[in-house]
């Protein structure tokens, strides 16, 4: 990656495509949906061909989008007998459709021999596993037919077993397979069919995210590749799967060696929704148990995400230390292991000198692992082995940046990455995984509609903040930026707050979309900004409206003195951690700095969010208690206790809100909203009643941005003066 100062500084053009006359246009709505959107890319056991998944939208405006498996042969492979009708245009090498069911065919697994493909597709209604052969790629297999439905399947070692994720009830997980799914089915029809819609709640979480999960659990079930004897291998009343994309990273769990155990991602037995305990627990196959064996019970924090060694003979798994904690530094874990996958040693912390957390990660061989770690506004790639210290792999993607790896694979000698950068959505890099140096660039499927847009390259800076030490900020310019005029300024506040914006593509909140309509685009990344050390991660617990806070006034007064900015045209925009501290700038004296603010789903009431939240474990490690304990703590930065300040500075703000979310749920705009009312601050409420934490459906992501482009365009208004 470029130093700070470089970003952004060594093109003469401002265009992604590079130089050439062509003129190119800026970015419109419509485009963020002519894009596609590539995901699950896997390499074949030999190393000769990926497989990935690619989204696209043909009528956004009625959410209608396919989801189909496409297959592109690794730098140096013969393609022959692919029609000319299944070529993507412009490939280096030819893509090759691989189903055509016209739904969602998802999460493509190859065969441990290569020869056949495992996805999960709901081409039929429900998510259900199949197989299809991979040399003729024709009519695929349906494996399961499971009521309740199947996704994330893993094949087993030998090819003879598959094991896939299944949410049921867990009263009659004991019963043979038959009559447990038949009282499944019956029980969900009769609940669809009745009048009745009442809910009964015994335990938390009773709902999670965007939905309602009652008393059901996420088992593992086992069955035959050719479709007999499916078997409930995880019975009982615990989640064998988990339940908080936090404590996820990929497949989280996997067979052992010899094939006759699982080794799982188990949510913790009791407290699951204020304790992060998760656990790495040992099935046996041949004797399904509600008992599960710990492996690492021990550890009273987070742990996740195992896979063996190719030779079988070590575990590595993804470890926190700090219980309660889901932004702790996540550690790389490895352990010798028998084939069974019991233990024969004590686990050994190979990333602990690195002050960095540990995303994805792959086995390059029996000794090594290749790792990603977010990093100063990126994502990097690193290798560690037994007797070395991690050290920083410098992958060259063509254009001296580390970019936005979001995915990692590799088989067969080649390792696959999904990468994008913040001026191009994701495509499929190749690189040798004995060298990991050059990355070849394997698919072009957005290349000919991103060509056609003026898709800017960030530049990257750094802001002196308190404590001797610096924040970096991503600043976009618009497109056909002329520097000797004043141009507005989006101020956009990322969520978590544990998260970073980085040099990477986003379908939901799009900075190049955001400086196409004539802003200047700055993207902070503040205290508690993830990627920067863990002690500068760790400084916004309990502080939300202290150091972060004064961390983004610092980057603001370094905004104002630009000498292209316009400081009397600044408007701010943020989700989730983002809007929170929407609300706290609307309560404080910076309100009379911006022209307008825009807050989604956004957290407003401390006391009343706890109340209402999904996973407590944040609320109560982020205060250090509960709310009867400690009440001081959860009024101190709340913006609801300066509620009398909005109509005091009376700053414009959008509000908006979605039923859906369970995680900073609906009552936190609701209150912001009747406080802004009843003080008279200019202010809209947009709610949509199909949505959670996300605005996701394609109609619904098309509404929202004309809402907050149209309340920039009133308050704020676009271009240069």
């Amino acid at each position: 990656m470029q130093a700070d100062d470089g970003v952004g500084q060594t093109s003469t053009s401002n265009r992604a495509g590079g130089e050439g006359p062509r003129k190119a246009r800026a970015m419109k709505l419509e485009d963020l949906f002519g894009f596609v959107r590539i995901a699950e890319p896997q390499v074949s056991p030999d190393g000769t061909q990926v497989i990935y998944q690619a989204t696209r939208f043909s009528d956004p405006g009625k959410n209608a989008k396919a989801t189909q498996l496409w297959s592109i042969s690794t730098p140096g492979q013969a393609v022959a007998g692919v029609p000319a009708a299944e070529f993507v245009a412009g490939n280096a090498s030819p893509s090759r459709r691989v189903t055509q069911s016209g739904k969602a065919d998802t999460h493509p697994r190859f065969s441990p021999d290569g020869k056949k493909i495992l996805f999960e597709s709901n081409r039929d209604g429900s998510s259900q596993i199949y197989i299809l052969d991979a040399s003729q790629l024709g009519e695929a297999r349906k494996v399961t037919s499971i009521s309740t439905g199947a996704g994330t399947g893993i094949w087993s070692p030998d090819g003879s077993k598959i094991a896939f994720v299944s949410t049921v009830r867990p009263e009659w997980s004991q019963l043979p397979f038959s009559e447990s799914d038949a009282k499944n089915r019956t029980s969900d029809d009769e609940a669809a069919s009745s009048p009745v819609k009442a809910k009964t709640f015994t335990k938390l979480f009773y709902r999670h995210w965007d939905s309602y999960t009652e008393d059901k659990r996420q088992h593992i079930f086992v069955i035959n590749a050719d479709g007999s004897e499916c078997i409930d291998v995880t019975p009982g009343d615990r989640d064998a799967y988990p339940t908080s994309t936090t404590f996820s990273a990929g497949d989280d769990f996997c067979f052992t060696p010899d094939g006759k155990r699982l080794i799982v991602t188990a949510v913790p037995a009791k407290g699951e929704s204020w304790t992060t305990g998760y656990d790495l627990c040992r099935i046996d196959l041949s004797k399904p148990s509600m008992e599960w064996e710990s492996l690492t019970g021990a550890n009273p924090a987070a742990d996740c995400t195992p896979k063996f060694s190719p030779n079988g003979k070590r575990l590595a798994y993804r470890s926190q230390s700090k219980p309660g904690y889901e932004a702790d530094k996540w550690n790389l874990m490895v352990v010798d292991c028998n084939a069974d996958g019991s233990w024969t040693g004590k686990p050994s912390a190979w990333t602990q000198s690195l002050d960095r957390s540990v995303s994805d990660f792959v086995w390059l061989d029996d000794q090594t692992i290749a790792f990603t770690a977010e990093e100063n506004g990126a994502v990097a790639m690193y290798r560690v082995g037994a007797e070395a210290k991690p050290s920083r792999l410098e992958l060259d993607f063509g254009d001296q940046r580390a970019g936005q790896i979001t995915a990692l694979h590799t088989a067969g000698g080649k390792v696959v990455v999904s990468r994008a950068v913040m001026n191009r959505p994701a495509e499929l890099y190749v690189g040798s995984a004995r060298s990991l140096g050059v990355m070849k660039k394997i698919t072009t499927e957005n290349d000919s509609l991103a060509n056609d847009l003026e898709l800017v390259r960030p530049e990257s800076v750094r802001v002196d903040v308190e404590g001797g030490t610096t924040m970096q900020m991503w600043i976009l310019k618009p497109p056909a930026f002329d520097g000797s005029k004043k141009w507005p300024v989006v101020y956009l506040i990322h969520g978590g707050p544990q998260g970073a914006w980085e040099d990477g593509w986003s379908f939901r909140w799009n900075p190049q979309l955001w400086a196409a309509q004539g802003y200047v685009v700055v993207l902070p990344n503040p205290r508690g900004s993830t990627g920067f050390g863990q002690q500068f991660c760790d400084e916004i617990s309990g502080d939300w409206g202290g150091k972060c806070y004064r961390d983004l006034l610092a980057g603001l007064s370094y905004v104002k003195k630009l000498p292209y900015v316009d400081d009397s045209r600044i408007a701010s925009a943020g989700a989730s951690f983002g809007g929170y501290m929407q609300d706290w700038f609307a309560v404080n004296e910076i309100a009379k700095e911006f022209r307008c603010l825009i807050t989604h789903c956004s957290v407003y009431n401390f006391e009343s969010m706890w109340g209402t939240t999904d996973e407590l474990w944040f609320d109560e490690y982020e205060h250090g208690g509960l709310p009867w304990e400690i009440p001081g703590k959860y009024r101190e930065f709340s913006p609801h206790t300066l509620a009398g300040n909005l109509g005091k500075y009376k700053t414009p703000m959008l509000v908006i809100h979605n039923d859906l979310d369970f995680r900073c749920p609906i009552g936190q705009g609701h209150e912001l909203f009747q406080a802004l009312q009843r003080q008279g601050v200019p202010s809209r409420f947009v709610n949509f009643p199909d949505e959670g934490h996300w605005v996701s459906k394609a109609a619904n992501s098309m509404h929202w941005h004309r809402e907050v482009f149209g309340w920039l365009t009133k308050y704020c208004p676009p271009g240069a003066k």
